[in-house]
This record gives structure tokens, C-alpha cells and sequence, in this order.
């Protein structure tokens, strides 16, 4: 199953989350550093549409891995909400289109 890991240590603010996930998911230059960008290349990924480096096949889930969870809980709560309420979204757009939910948040 493929999976990006996210150091929640690292992350205390949008930039740093973005900065992080550029690296992670391998995003092409059209994937801009704003939460809109970044829900749009993760709604795609069994697209053939090349926003990131992932190109799931129809059931296939990716794991978004998110290491130091309660330390990012402390260091940028709003953040960390804004992250899980876009996955949610995310997954379901992926059930508007009649497929499975194609991520998975794992806060560790």
C-alpha cells in the first residue's frame, strides 16, 4: 500500500506543511502552495493527470502517515483540523464519482 509520511514535528504552520508535502507527494509545478491546490492534486490520483508522483489503481488506498501527531496537535491545532477535514472532503469527492475513498490520515 503506498503511503507518504509527514514529521508533525515540522509542521507548525501552512508553509511548512506545504514545503513538506511538495517533497512527500511529488507534486508537479502546477500544484500551488494553498489547501485548495493541494485538495485538487490529491483528488486525482487515479487520474491519469500526473499532479503527484502516485497513480492509484481503483481500490487502492494511500496512506497519508502523520509521525509526532500530538505534538503538531499542540504546536498548530488549526492546521492539523484543516488537514483531516480536507481528507474528508477529498474521500468524498472520490464517493461523488462512485469510487472508493482513495486516502487514508494515520496519526501517529
Amino acid at each position: 500500500m503506498p503511503s507518504v509520511t509527514l514529521d508533525g514535528a515540522t509542521l507548525r504552520d501552512e508553509a511548512d506543511f506545504h514545503t513538506a508535502c511538495r517533497a512527500a507527494f511529488g507534486f508537479n509545478d502546477f500544484v500551488f502552495s494553498t489547501m485548495d491546490s493541494w485538495i485538487d492534486a490529491l483528488s486525482y490520483l487515479r487520474d491519469e493527470e500526473g499532479m503527484t508522483k502516485f497513480r492509484l489503481q481503483p481500490n487502492e488506498v494511500l496512506d497519508i502517515v502523520i509521525t509526532d501527531s500530538a505534538l503538531m496537535k499542540t504546536q498548530a491545532p488549526a492546521l492539523l483540523e484543516e488537514i483531516v477535514y480536507c481528507v474528508g472532503g477529498i474521500n468524498e469527492r472520490y464517493e461523488d464519482y462512485g469510487e472508493k475513498p482513495a486516502l487514508r490520515l494515520v496519526l501517529r
